[in-house]
């Protein structure tokens, strides 16, 4: 149950030589922005963008594939991805179990369910439910299955939202878990970023594009109207209006174990900011009395549950707080909520869900995991409980019955394979009902949690995963990765690929905990957030420092890896500590922060970056610290692996393709492959990805591992 204020916000070498030119000259200016020779690389799919994305995707297809590696790689990967004994993620939905499954014969993936009992045993008996291949093929549609939503109670009719190819951008159609058909002249919205939520059977509450250019300068809806069932979406009545530079305007219906509803709107100001509003009797949105980082975060035995990442009166920072719903409905000016948790001097607040009558939280401990359930006393407060779980480990609950006081819960570590308990939230017992097979061998494999001094004196812990009889000469590999934003904290997993694919062959495994995450709480975000944000990048600069001097690796043997906000990190280590790497990693990467806020979602997350149109500070550190504009020639760079997706329309695959086409431009070598599917991640099905990782720890193994002749 995760506050809808973070709305649509892993990881899932070359042939001799530098990269070679291709024919494509350097562009003429654009009149958009006539210092950015690269411009018209933002076409998304103009036929010249993508006909320099051909070339260079086969560039790097034949470097790579043509490392006797590869082949190995990828079928390692495909069996991973594929694997029949993978534990089959369990939704409780409609008094049974469901789970979404992808395999070889289902690529796009199967909803499909099964009785709980049923599900508890060795070979569950599973129906299948919707055919998202078939579906795909029946309508020459690329279809991947992005979630749904049913109607509670009876959670039967259901809001299935699909996506072309992987992009944000989903249709949204109803369908009836009863019959396993979509429901003829039943609710269907248009492909568009969007919030959809039912509000009854008969009433939808929609934010979308309702006329051509109606969204947010972050291409995110801001109207919100109720749409009733079997009349035209044009007859729809408006019921809030955001405003155009907000991020956009989602609502959320929420319910309770006890059959409690609360309608909420939410209007992101930026992406941690909100104003967030209820829908009262009379159909009116109503403003909530609370600050502008605290949102609402579910509803449990009738108490409204709010997350706070600012001190709310005398609730500090980090906690959780809860207030009676029914005095929320009466007098939202003048909210009076009490503490129901608070963090201690080395915790933060993972996550929040609910069962029945029980308050579930997941709390990082030093980065180590902790489940807890709450249940509610009579005087408003709360009794707290530990639920049985393992230590040192990451521990994370699933699915949660608000029919019942059942969860499911997941423990797992780097080189422990993910355990699936049954959790019963009141009685606090666990049993574990299913286990991941070892995926690698991690025998002789230790893992370490260790400190490093960043440039301020600060201490920024990190897990090293390596063999119990490293030489401490320099001469491991190691792999490095990190993401230091959006309050999002880098925890312990099971690494299969890494395991088997790199592990496996000798090499080590880091994550670094940063700033800019939110593994110590709102602080530890806000110390890095905006022009504050260079030390994120001088505290990973610190780890990578911290196991040279320890002699674990050496610039020669150390490369790193990191998507997204991580894939701006690796830009920024590239540009700014080239000596300490000798192989970069760079994922759906943002990397123009000058023009950040013209490309896909980008407007969205000035919240965490700044805009660099309006604060002349930000611009200024961005304009020295973008990756794109760092760039120098005659620099020793790390050639790096650049990859994107041209259906990200989250961060956009423009930011990959520029910083490619400028580095060729200096004449310095790169990798870059951009898949042509498969959204802000590695792929649109599993072949996908598996051959995106096969690419990637390829060029990781001949830069590290060798034979590498540059």
């Amino acid at each position: 149950m995760k506050s809808i204020t973070r709305f649509a916000l892993a990881t899932s070498l070359a042939l001799l030589g530098a990269m070679p030119a291709f024919a494509a000259p350097v562009a003429p200016a654009d009149p958009r922005d006539p210092k950015d020779s690269w411009i018209w690389l933002e076409d998304l799919d103009g036929k010249r963008a993508m006909d320099w994305v051909a070339a260079h995707n086969a560039t790097t297809e034949k470097r790579l594939e043509a490392d006797p590696r590869y082949k190995t790689f990828y079928e390692e990967a495909l069996a991973i991805y594929g694997a029949k004994d993978r534990i089959p993620a369990p939704m409780f939905l409609n008094g049974r179990i469901y789970n979404f499954w992808q395999d070889e014969q289902h690529l796009r993936g199967i909803l499909r369910r099964t009785s709980l009992d049923d599900y508890r045993g060795a070979q569950p008996k599973w129906e299948t439910v919707l055919d998202i291949d078939a579906l795909g093929k029946a309508e020459g549609k690329s279809w991947v299955y992005k979630g749904a939503d049913c109607l509670e109670p009876e959670q039967r009719l259901c809001l299935v939202s699909l996506s072309d190819g992987g992009e944000d951008a989903v249709e949204v159609r109803e369908f009836d878990l009863a019959t396993g058909t979509f429901v003829k002249d039943g609710f269907h919205i248009p492909r568009a970023k969007q919030g959809v939520t039912w509000e009854d059977a008969d009433h939808l509450l929609v934010a979308t594009e309702w006329t051509p250019g109606e969204v947010t300068e972050s291409l995110y809806p801001y109207v919100i109207k109720r749409v009733t069932r079997g009349r035209p979406l044009s007859e729809a009545v408006e019921i809030y209006r955001g405003q155009k530079s907000d991020v956009g305007s989602f609502p959320a219906v929420m319910h309770d174990g006890q059959g409690n509803s609360l309608t909420l709107i939410s209007r992101g100001i930026d992406f941690f900011h909100q104003q967030s509003l209820i829908v009262g009797s009379d159909g009116k949105a109503h403003e909530l009395s609370i600050p502008q980082k605290v949102s609402v975060a579910g509803l449990v035995s009738g108490r409204v549950v709010f997350r706070l990442d600012e001190a709310w009166g005398d609730l500090p920072s980090g906690a959780v707080a809860t207030a009676p719903l029914d005095a929320v409905r009466a007098h939202p000016e003048a909210i009076r909520a009490t503490l129901a948790w608070a963090p201690g001097p080395k915790e933060a607040l993972d996550g929040i869900s609910a069962t029945k009558d029980r308050l579930l939280l997941s709390v990082l401990d030093n980065v180590n995991g902790r489940l807890l359930s709450l249940a509610p006393k009579s005087d408003g407060g709360w009794t707290t409980a530990s639920l049985p779980l393992p230590d040192k480990l990451a521990l994370n609950f699933g699915s949660a019955d608000t029919r019942s006081n059942l969860t499911f819960a997941s423990a797992e570590g780097f080189t422990t394979p993910d355990t699936l308990y049954l959790v019963d939230a009141a009685s606090g017992t666990a049993q574990p009902v299913k286990s991941l097979p070892a995926r690698f061998d991690a025998k002789g494999l230790v893992v370490e949690q260790r400190e490093a001094k960043s440039t301020d004196g600060t201490a920024i812990p990190y897990f090293l995963v390596h063999r119990k009889d490293i030489p401490l000469d320099g001469s491991t590999p190691v792999l490095l990765n990190a993401y230091g934003g959006f309050q999002s904290s880098s925890t312990p997993y099971y690494a299969t690929i890494q395991g088997k694919l790199w592990l496996e062959r000798g090499g080590a495994f880091a994550v670094a905990n940063i700033r800019g995450g939110g593994e110590f709480g709102p602080e530890w975000h806000e110390a890095a957030l905006k022009t504050r944000r260079q030390v994120a990048y001088d505290d990973f600069a610190s780890v990578a420092r911290d196991m040279i001097g320890r002699k674990i690796t050496s610039p020669r043997r150390l490369g790193i890896i990191g998507g997204s906000n991580g894939g701006l990190l690796m830009g920024v280590e590239m540009t700014e500590f080239p000596e300490l790497y000798n192989a970069v990693v760079i994922q759906v990467p943002l990397l123009d922060m000058i023009r950040i806020s013209k490309i896909a979602a980008g407007a969205s997350w000035q919240g965490e970056y700044g805009d660099v149109y309006a604060d002349p500070e930000a611009r200024k550190f961005w304009l020295k610290t973008s990756p794109y504009h760092a760039l120098r020639k005659g620099v020793k760079y790390p050639e790096p692996y650049i990859f994107t997706t041209t259906r990200d329309d989250r961060v956009g695959p423009q930011h990959a393709r520029k910083f490619a086409a400028r580095m060729e431009e200096l004449g310095l070598p790169f990798y870059f492959y951009e898949n042509t599917e498969g959204g802000h991640g590695s792929g649109a099905d599993i072949r996908q990805s598996a051959k995106t990782a096969a690419l990637w720890v390829t060029y990781l193994s001949r830069k590290l591992m060798g034979p590498d002749t540059k």
